[in-house]
């Protein structure tokens, strides 16, 4: 009997992948996907916390393309093992915290472990030359290719025509007329290929996947490493860092201020973790205290509260301040006006 050829593709829930996969279905390749879980995605939290992203899918895109295409998924956590590769990129970060090249490098390397130890013959992405600044060059591709380990073993069905022949055609598994010579970074050949295919629906790719190319998250990922003195984190910071209003009034501590409904019962569950405050006269939102008050801090934090909440215009209102055991302590403030909110307190 003739062997099946089984690949695996690595899938992040946009439309390149996608189409990557069904260009190998379509000569007669199994196919299984791969989805690494660093933490930083995008789409698995906010969209779910938010009232404001209420119209939005609350869907896993990668889950979501591996049920179109028909195939297995397989989501592996690799937050702890990621941490080296955001700490220590070897080819630095892109325009903010996003080690890109070394990413890939990584979910490739990943990915050869994985077909290593599962049986399969080769590996799969949606890369296009030209398609991102970092990590979809040319010669950053090659590095990929050859940094992970993967070499030849690796196909590129958007764009593998712009490479030399790979494994898997040298051995007749796939057919090099069947790939594609996609290149630069216009979304068209991709959207008339999905059109192709009967793809009527798939994320779009404009504000990216990852939390790491978000300068805003990027400058307050940098802020944490500054303030505990070495770059490490878990993974409730990681959390932390897409919710809320980050407000740093002094060195010593930062504020969480919670923008809506959906974040402040999100941000309950880090009460035993942090210090907090509320308004106790008006409605308002609730605040964690990330790091240490000190002598006049807590009446400060708590004239920030009365801005964000609804007695913003009152005179005097009701701030309560509760600790991690749990005692609670009352102030009586004026809100700070915006005029006396400095905008460098903004993270």
């Amino acid at each position: 009997m003739t062997k099946q050829i089984k690949a695996v593709a690595l899938i992040s829930g946009g439309l390149d992948s996608m189409l990557a996969v069904r260009v190998m279905q379509e000569q007669g390749i199994y196919v299984e996907g791969i989805n690494f879980f660093t933490g930083f995605c995008v789409e698995g939290h906010t969209h779910a916390i938010r009232k404001q992203d209420q119209n939005k899918q609350k869907r896993n895109n990668a889950l979501w393309v591996a049920e179109q295409l028909g195939i297995k998924l397989h989501i592996i956590d690799v937050i702890d093992e990621y941490k080296d590769v955001l700490i220590n990129p070897k080819h630095g970060y892109g325009a903010n915290m996003n080690p890109c090249l070394d990413c890939k490098t990584f979910m490739v390397t990943k990915a050869m472990e994985w077909i290593a130890e599962n049986h399969f013959d080769f590996i799969i992405t949606g890369e296009v030359i030209g398609q991102r600044p970092m990590s979809q060059r040319r010669d950053t591709m090659n590095i990929v290719s050859r940094d992970s380990g993967a070499k030849n073993l690796l196909v590129r069905p958007l764009c593998g025509k712009n490479f030399p022949a790979t494994y898997p055609e040298e051995q007749g598994w796939i057919s090099r007329e069947g790939l594609l010579d996609f290149n630069g970074r216009s979304r068209k050949p991709q959207m008339a290929l999905a059109a192709k295919f009967g793809f009527d629906e798939y994320a779009q790719p404009a504000g990216g996947c990852c939390f790491l190319t978000d300068e805003n998250y990027s400058r307050k990922l940098v802020d944490l490493w500054q303030v505990q003195g070495h770059k490490d984190y878990d993974f409730d910071d990681v959390l932390l860092l897409k919710i809320g209003r980050h407000v740093r009034p002094r060195p010593h501590f930062k504020l969480i201020i919670g923008r809506e409904e959906g974040e402040n019962k999100f941000m309950e569950g880090y009460k035993k973790r942090f210090g907090y405050l509320y308004t106790k006269s008006h409605p308002g939102p609730l605040v964690l205290i990330d790091g240490e008050l000190k002598e006049g801090d807590a009446e400060l934090a708590a004239q920030i509260t009365g801005r964000f909440g609804k007695g913003k215009h009152a005179d005097r209102i009701t701030v309560a301040l509760v600790d991690t055991d749990g005692n609670e302590t009352e102030f009586e403030v004026t809100p700070m006006s915006g005029d006396d909110f400095p905008q460098e307190w903004y993270l």
